[in-house]
């Protein structure tokens, strides 16, 4: 099975007990390499369904302060892209099996050579690829590569997309289609957005992969309420920011997600569509 495949049979199994899969996002390197890596497994083991991971670069412009920080923090680690890759090929080893998502920007994989870039990413056991600041018209030479390779490569769209827009990256996208909850950068916030059920059903009607929401989501209300619309919740802000400010934060880690994962489990709404 490649990533592609692990990362739809992830959905569809998800989907046929009518629960939506929750996916914590997590910065590679913060507050420590061995430390994000704990906090992985920690993950693994408290609820996550599917896991992104993210590659620290130092001008990451769809992220919030929150996110900014850890990787900029990680970069002080001295985190690399082979650093990163060689923390999901120890991921592998150490059992986790939930698919694995890099979520990274565009320079530094140019930088490392994106055939190369695709080749280790799979081998070391990645399941896909998110690239928010790569657009759809530049995508193809990735896209190619990640198809080679038997990789996801996961597009976003946001609440300011236009219809057309909107159709053409539900129709490229693969593994899964990535909504952006609201304009601006990722980051908890207090309440959803009002048109978030308005967006995810306009995305709804002409997408052909599952639909997971990210950018906001912090509280388990937040997150049933968001399971009520899509098939994936995404959180990260909160989760770095829990794990950040703890003295144990795998342990921090796991405590934040399992809550989150209970409450995705309590009732599923999914199965009522």
């Amino acid at each position: 099975m490649n990533g592609l495949e692990h990362i739809t049979e992830t959905f569809e199994a998800l989907g046929r007990e009518g629960y939506a899969a929750l996916m914590p996002y997590f910065t590679l390197g913060f507050p420590t390499p061995a430390g994000s890596l704990a906090v992985i497994e920690a993950l693994a083991q408290s609820g996550a369904d599917l896991i992104e991971l993210g590659v620290p670069f130092s001008d990451p412009l769809a992220d919030g302060p929150t996110i900014q920080h850890s990787t900029q923090i990680a970069l002080e680690q001295g985190m690399t892209v082979r650093g990163c890759l060689d923390l999901v090929a120890e991921a592998r080893a150490r059992g986790v099996r939930q698919p694995l998502l890099l979520m990274g920007y565009i320079n530094p994989l140019l930088a490392y050579g994106l055939e190369r870039y695709t080749q280790d990413a799979a081998a070391a056991g990645a399941d896909g690829l998110i690239i928010p600041d790569l657009p759809v018209e530049e995508a193809q030479p990735l896209k190619a590569a990640c198809r080679a390779n038997g990789l996801a490569l996961v597009y976003l769209v946001s609440p300011t997309s236009t219809p057309e827009r909107i159709a053409e990256l539900a129709a490229r996208t693969s593994g899964f289609l990535y909504l952006v909850s609201l304009t601006g950068v990722t980051g908890a916030r207090q309440s959803l957005s009002s048109g978030l059920a308005e967006f995810v059903a306009r995305v709804r009607a002409v997408a052909r992969t599952p639909l997971a929401v990210g950018f906001g989501i912090a509280t388990a209300q937040q997150a049933q309420a968001v399971a009520g619309l899509a098939d994936g919740v995404i959180i990260g802000s909160a989760l770095i920011h829990a794990a950040g400010s703890a003295a144990d934060p795998a342990a921090a880690a796991a405590d934040y997600i399992s809550g989150i994962h209970a409450g995705l489990r309590v009732v599923p709404e999914k199965s009522a569509e």
